[in-house]
């Protein structure tokens, strides 16, 4: 691959410019999440009998794969006890009322039931934490159910399994695999501005990536990285079906009419991509496509001008040399 007018290094410097959450401020939010989560547990060290267990950073921020444009902090809250309601309304106001006594400084409004989780917003810096329940009967490796934010069903997970997953391939490739992880979540944000109905959920987009880490794609040339990953699902129409081993054998996981089949690493009943249509898929295929075909000519450009042309088909106009 030709790397005349834009390189690796390039692909690098716009990432810190432009995709990445800088580090004052994903340590900023970091130390809010460590608050919210040393305040409950003081609570909870008062208060061995109150409901919420435990509470933990999940999400981009937890896995270092945040975008710059991150604007709130998710967290999980695990509740235990007989009295926990299993309906998902009565279950967000169970939790929003625990809260407000975990925080009695807080103004009620400051803790706000949403659709699928309890946002509890600070007001000294304008961040919102968005906590999510989990109803939890005591499992050692912390599974317990969530609520889905696909469709509001109770679905199993174990919030610790997710994070020690993603923290494996980022052991296995350092800086590497969240930094790719980051540019095409970059790529899938921009298509969702540019394409009518356009979804690729995060978390298919980083066990995608996670799949051609275990296969042994090296990441470290971040053009290539991208052209693989684009022609992984040109390649398979993205009706390959992707399981991964870390906790369960491939064999657990039951056969299944689902078009797009990308299992969660935690819960072998868990399709993460059920929902897709063909036509969603195919709007993933076309976009992606593009994109490689994009990265393709770039790499052929013979001037600086349309090699930069051509990589902003792939993140946008703010891609600059």
């Amino acid at each position: 691959m030709s790397r005349l007018h834009v390189n690796h290094s390039d692909i690098v410097r716009f990432a810190d410019e432009r995709v990445n959450l800088p580090k004052d401020k994903a340590d900023d939010y970091r130390a809010q999440a460590r608050r919210v989560r040393e305040k409950l547990e003081g609570y909870l060290d008062e208060h061995p009998d109150f409901s919420l267990k435990k509470i933990l950073m999940s999400g981009s921020l937890a896995k270092g794969t945040a975008l710059r444009s991150l604007n709130d902090i998710d967290m999980a809250c695990y509740i235990s006890g007989a009295d926990a309601p299993h309906n998902v309304r009565q279950l967000l106001d169970y939790l929003a009322e625990r809260l407000r006594k975990a925080f009695p400084n807080f103004s009620p409004d400051q803790v706000k039931p949403q659709t699928y989780s309890v946002t509890v917003s600070f007001r000294g810096s304008g961040l919102d934490v968005d906590v999510v329940p989990i109803l939890y009967s005591g499992d050692p490796n912390w599974y317990g159910n969530l609520v889905s934010q696909d469709d509001g069903s109770f679905l199993e997970t174990s919030i610790p399994r997710h994070l020690e997953f993603a923290a494996k391939r980022k052991k296995q490739q350092v800086r590497h695999f969240a930094q790719v992880v980051r540019l095409v979540k970059y790529w899938a944000r921009l298509m969702k501005q540019e394409r009518d109905g356009f979804r690729f959920k995060s978390f298919m987009i980083e066990l995608i990536l996670a799949k051609l880490c275990d296969d042994g794609l090296d990441l470290s040339d971040y053009p290539e990285a991208l052209q693989h990953f684009f022609t992984y699902i040109a390649r398979t129409n993205l009706r390959q079906r992707i399981v991964f081993t870390d906790y369960y054998p491939a064999t657990t996981v039951k056969p299944s009419a689902d078009l797009v089949q990308i299992i969660d690493p935690v819960n072998a009943a868990n399709n993460v991509s059920r929902l897709y249509t063909a036509q969603n898929a195919d709007a993933i295929v076309e976009a992606a496509l593009d994109a490689g075909d994009a990265i393709d000519a770039a790499l052929a450009a013979p001037t600086k001008q349309l090699t930069v042309a051509y990589w902003q088909k792939v993140f946008g106009p703010s891609f600059q040399v």
